[in-house]
C-alpha cells in the first residue's frame, strides 16, 4: 500500500475519473522513479566469472564478424539492451503485432513487423482536446507533459500533476483534470484479449472511449482530435510513396467514419485506419494529410477556430522520399451542465501477410481468416471494432470480477495476475494460418511413432509463437515456456496445444549440419533426433523451418527440456482432458524419455548432469544429479507412470514405476541433506546452496494433480522443510524480505554469488515458488511485483533478472506469464492438500 501511494503522492486532484476500477496498477503522470537500475553490462560481471568464459567470449567475437546476429542470447556483450521506458499497456489482440501507449500518454513502443521491436516515441501521435462555450474555444490541449522541439504551434506541457493512469489488463484508464476548467476527461483503452475466444482476440484494434464530464453550470461542446504519423517513427516514414485517404463504410445500420495511411513499404506494407461511428449527435470531421514537421500551426488553428477540421475529399498524393504525412481525426459533441457525454475512436493497423527477416514464406496472420489478405480491411475491422467493443467488455468483465470480488486477494496480486499477461500479445508475438501444403510432423508419420502431416488442432486454431523475450529474440524458447506455458493452458489452451505440436514435430527431426558451440567450442549436431529443441528460431530468420537460434551448448546435453515436455503433455492433458492430444504426445514423450535414460550412468533410476547441461540455469555449473534436474526427472517419470495406466500400457508403467523406485530412493540419497536439497551432488564447496527452484519437479507434479496416494515420489515432510529453507533463506534473508526469493543463497546467509544468475531474483521462477509454497507464496511474490512495478519502474516490461541493487537483465521477458501457476494453486484446481 505504502509503494502504491508514493505512485500516486503526485496527484492533485481528488477527482478518481469516470468508473475507474479500484484494483490494478495506478500511477500519476508526474511521478519520478527514486530506484535507478540500468542493465546488465560487461563490467557487472565478476573476475571469475570473466576468466570462466573467456573462451565463450573469444568466440563470440570470431563470430559476430561473420554471422552472428544480436539478437542472441549472451546479453552482456552482444545483445540488444534496453533502458527502461515509461510503456504501459500494449494495444491489439494476440498475433497481429502491437503498439505500445506509454502511461504518460505517448505511442512509443512498435512491434509490427514480426519479432522486432522499434523503441520511439512519434510525438505527432496524440489525443488533443478542444473545450468551447458559446461558439467561443475557451481551452485547447494536446494531453501530454512532453515539452517538443518540433510542432511548436501546438499547446503542449499539460501538467502531470493533474492526470493518473489506471491499468487493468486488457483494459486502461488515462484520466485527466483540466486545470481550471472543471471538466475531467478519462480515457479508456480497450483491447480485444479474451480468454477462450480465438477470433477477436486475434484482432489488430483498439478503441478508445473518452468519457467527458462537465462539472459547471454551463453547457460545452467538446471535440476530441486524435493525430497520427503515417509510420511509427521508424527511417522507412521518409521512404516516399506513402499515402492516406478519407473513408467511410456503413454496414448493418451502422456507419463509420475515418481515414487510412497506407504504409507502402517494399517488405511488410501496412494500413493504419483512425475511425469514429457516426452518431446524430456526434461530428465527425478530419484532415486526411498534413506535415508533422515543423510548427502545424495550421492544424491547430484549423481546431481551435471551429472545433472540427477541414475534411477535404480524396486521397493525399504520395510522400515524397524525404518526407513525412500523417492525418488527424476529430469526433465532437455537447456536453450538459453537471453532464457526462462520450466519444469513441478505433486505431487499426492491417498488415495481413508477413515475412520474417530471411523472407523466405510468406505467412498469413490469425485475423485473415476472417477479413481476408488484400490488405483492405481497415474500414471492417474498425466497424468491426467500434460495434462489438462493449461485448468485448462484458466478456473481459465476466473473467475478471470474480478474482477482483475475492476479498481474500491482495490488491497488488489482482494487478499483477492480469498485467503481466501483457507479454502473450506484446512478446513479439505471431499467430498465423497453417498453409495447405505444410507438414509440422517431422516426417515422422503416426503409424511410426510420429504426428499427423497437418494437426486438426493446429489447422483449426493456426500456428502460435512468442518471444523469449523482447531482447532476447528466440521463438517458443521451451526451457521458459515452461513456466510461462500456465497462462495459455488456462486462458487459451488451444494455442497451448498447438504450440505443443509444433514442438513435437520438430522433437523427431533431424538436422546433421555441424555448428560450432559456443560454450564449449566444439562442434555438433545443429538438432539431435529426440531432443528438445531450444527455440524453434529467430525473427531474423525463419521459425518453424530452422530451430535452435541459440546455439550455445550440444542439442543432445538439454535434458531439462526433454523433461519439461513430458511434463507439460500430461499437466495440459489433465487441464483439458482431450484424450486425442494425449495419445498423439504418448509415443514422442517414450522417444524423449528413452533418450534422457542414456544419462543413468550408475543405473540407478536418476539422470544426472554436467557442465552446464540444463538449460534454464545455463550459467551456474553442476555436477552429477542434481535438484532441479533431478526433481524434473523424478517428476517427469511419475508422469509417465500416471499416463501409461491411463493408456493401458501395463509393461511401460511396471518398467517406470521401477526406475520412479530406484530413482527417487537415489534423489533422496544423493541430495537430501536433513533441511532442503542441495543444489548438487558434486560435494564441492557450493554444492551445498539452497536454490530456489528446486521443487520445480514437484510444483508440475501438483500443478497436474499428482504427486499425492500411489504416485508420491517426493516426501511431504521434506517438501515442507525445503520450502521453509528456501523461505528462510533466498526470501526474508535477501533483501530485506521484501524483493522475492533470489535464485541460489548459502546456508550462511549470503547470495550464491558462484555466477551471473546465482545472483539473481527470476521474477518468473519466484511466482513459480510462490505456486508451489501459496500460504507464504503471496509474501514472496509480492516482493517481485512492488520492485518490478512499484519501485524500479518496469511496468509491462518485467524483466528476467534483477539482482539487490542497480542491475537488471532482458526487459520484456516470457517466463513471468508464470503467475497464473499461482491462480491455478488458488483455484485449488491442480492443488488439492497443498503442505503448509
Amino acid at each position: 500500500f505504502r509503494e502504491r501511494k508514493l505512485l500516486m503522492a503526485s496527484y492533485q486532484p481528488s477527482d478518481t475519473g469516470y468508473r475507474v476500477p479500484k484494483d490494478g496498477w495506478r500511477i500519476c503522470l508526474a511521478h519520478e522513479f527514486k530506484e535507478k537500475r540500468t542493465p546488465l553490462q560487461a563490467k557487472n560481471v565478476s573476475l571469475s566469472d570473466i576468466v570462466k568464459h573467456i573462451g565463450l567470449g573469444l568466440r563470440l567475437v570470431q563470430m559476430s564478424r561473420r554471422t552472428y546476429r544480436k539478437s542472441q542470447h549472451i546479453i552482456i556483450i552482444c545483445s540488444q539492451s534496453y533502458t527502461i521506458l515509461f510503456v504501459g499497456a500494449p494495444l491489439g489482440g494476440i498475433g497481429g503485432g502491437t503498439i505500445t501507449r506509454g502511461w504518460k500518454g505517448e505511442f512509443c513502443r512498435w512491434q509490427l513487423n514480426p519479432g522486432m521491436y522499434h523503441y520511439k516515441t512519434v510525438i505527432a501521435d496524440q489525443f488533443t482536446v478542444c473545450l468551447r462555450r458559446d461558439s467561443r474555444t475557451i481551452y485547447q490541449q494536446v494531453l501530454s507533459t512532453e515539452h517538443p522541439h518540433t510542432m511548436q504551434g501546438w499547446n503542449w506541457g499539460y501538467c502531470g500533476e493533474y492526470a493518473f493512469y489506471h491499468a487493468l489488463y486488457p483494459r486502461a484508464w488515462s484520466v485527466y483534470h483540466l486545470p481550471g476548467q472543471n471538466v475531467t476527461l478519462t480515457c479508456r483503452q480497450v483491447s480485444p484479449v479474451i480468454p477462450h475466444d480465438y477470433k477477436d482476440s486475434s484482432l489488430p484494434v483498439a478503441v478508445f472511449v473518452w468519457d467527458i464530464e462537465n462539472k459547471n453550470d454551463y453547457a460545452l461542446d467538446v471535440s476530441i482530435m486524435f493525430t497520427m504519423v503515417n509510420g511509427s517513427g521508424h527511417k522507412d516514414d521518409k521512404s516516399g510513396g506513402h499515402w492516406n485517404e478519407p473513408f467511410n463504410l456503413e454496414k448493418e445500420g451502422e456507419s463509420v467514419s475515418g481515414v487510412l495511411l497506407h504504409h507502402c513499404t517494399p517488405v511488410n506494407p501496412y494500413t493504419l485506419c483512425l475511425a469514429a461511428r457516426k452518431q446524430s449527435d456526434r461530428e465527425i470531421s478530419y484532415q486526411t494529410a498534413f506535415s508533422p514537421e515543423g510548427t502545424c500551426s495550421a492544424l491547430w488553428s484549423d481546431l481551435i477556430n471551429n472545433g472540427r477540421l477541414d475534411s477535404p475529399k480524396g486521397p493525399s498524393p504520395p510522400t515524397q522520399k524525404g518526407e513525412k504525412v500523417a492525418a488527424a481525426l476529430a469526433v465532437g459533441c455537447s456536453v450538459a451542465a453537471q453532464g457526462h457525454n462520450c466519444v469513441e475512436f478505433s486505431l487499426v493497423w492491417d498488415m495481413p501477410k508477413m515475412t520474417f527477416g530471411s523472407r523466405e514464406k510468406e505467412h498469413m496472420r490469425r485475423y485473415t481468416r476472417y477479413y481476408g489478405t488484400n490488405g483492405d480491411a481497415g474500414p471492417s475491422l474498425s466497424h468491426y471494432a467500434l460495434t462489438h467493443y462493449k461485448d468485448w467488455e462484458k466478456s473481459i468483465e465476466e473473467w475478471q470480477r470474480p478474482i477482483l470480488e475475492d476479498s481474500a486477494l491482495p490488491s497488488w496480486y489482482k494487478s499483477a495476475l492480469f498485467n503481466e499477461l501483457y507479454f502473450v500479445v506484446d512478446g513479439g508475438t505471431v499467430w498465423v494460418e497453417l498453409p495447405e501444403d505444410c507438414d509440422v510432423s517431422g516426417g515422422l508419420r503416426p503409424q511410426e511413432g510420429g504426428l499427423p502431416a497437418q494437426p486438426p488442432i493446429i489447422k483449426e486454431y493456426g500456428r502460435f509463437a512468442y518471444l523469449e523475450g523482447q531482447e532476447y529474440r528466440m521463438y517458443n524458447t521451451y526451457d521458459v515456456h515452461f513456466y510461462a506455458s500456465f497462462a495459455l493452458i488456462m486462458l487459451w489452451p488451444k494455442l497451448a496445444l498447438s504450440l505443443q505440436y509444433d514442438i513435437a514435430g520438430s522433437v523427431v527431426q533431424h538436422d546433421p549440419t555441424e555448428r560450432m558451440n559456443l560454450m564449449t567450442g566444439r562442434c555438433s549436431a545443429v538438432k539431435t533426433q529426440n531432443v528438445v529443441p531450444h527455440d524453434i528460431g529467430d525473427p531474423d530468420d525463419e521459425p518453424w523451418t530452422r530451430a535452435n537460434a541459440y546455439q550455445i551448448y550440444d542439442t543432445a546435453d538439454w535434458k531439462d527440456l526433454n523433461l519439461k515436455f513430458v511434463l507439460q503433455v500430461y499437466r495440459d492433458y489433465h487441464l483439458t482432458q482431450d484424450t486425442q492430444y494425449l495419445q498423439d504426445m504418448w509415443p514422442i514423450c517414450q522417444a524423449v524419455m528413452e533418450a534422457e535414460l542414456k544419462f543413468d550412468k550408475d543405473g540407478d533410476g536418476l539422470i544426472e548432469n554436467s557442465g552446464y547441461a540444463d538449460q534454464t540455469y545455463d550459467g551456474w555449473t553442476v555436477t552429477g544429479p542434481s535438484a532441479y534436474c533431478g526433481g524434473l526427472w523424478i517428476a517427469s517419470v511419475c508422469v509417465m507412470c500416471k499416463m501409461a495406466q491411463l493408456l493401458k500400457r501395463d509393461s511401460v508403467y511396471e518398467r517406470y514405476r521401477d526406475i520412479l523406485e530406484r530413482g527417487s530412493a537415489a534423489f533422496d540419497k544423493l541430495l537430501w541433506n536433513g533441511k532442503y536439497y542441495n543444489y548438487d551432488s558434486s560435494g564441492r564447496s557450493l554444492s551445498n546452496s539452497i536454490m530456489s527452484d528446486q521443487c520445480a519437479g514437484y510444483w508440475f507434479l501438483r500443478a497436474s494433480g499428482l504427486g499425492n496416494g500411489e504416485l508420491q515420489p517426493f516426501p511431504k515432510e521434506k517438501i515442507r522443510s525445503a520450502l521453509k529453507s528456501v523461505f528462510d533463506f533466498n526470501v526474508m534473508s535477501f533483501g530485506g524480505g521484501q524483493m522475492g526469493a533470489v535464485n541460489g543463497m548459502r546456508p550462511e546467509g549470503v547470495p550464491d554469488r558462484s555466477s551471473i544468475q546465482s545472483d539473481e531474483v527470476w521474477v518468473g521462477v519466484v511466482y513459480g515458488l510462490a505456486a508451489t509454497m501459496i500460504h507464504e507464496g503471496l509474501h514472496t511474490a509480492e516482493g517481485c511485483y512492488r520492485t518490478v512495478w512499484e519501485r524500479a519502474g518496469m511496468a509491462f516490461q518485467t524483466p528476467e533478472a534483477y539482482c539487490e541493487k542497480g542491475i537488471y537483465r532482458s526487459l520484456g521477458y516470457m517466463r513471468p506469464l508464470s503467475i497464473w501457476a499461482m491462480q491455478l494453486a488458488l483455484d485449488k484446481t491442480g492443488f488439492p492438500d497443498i503442505p503448509p
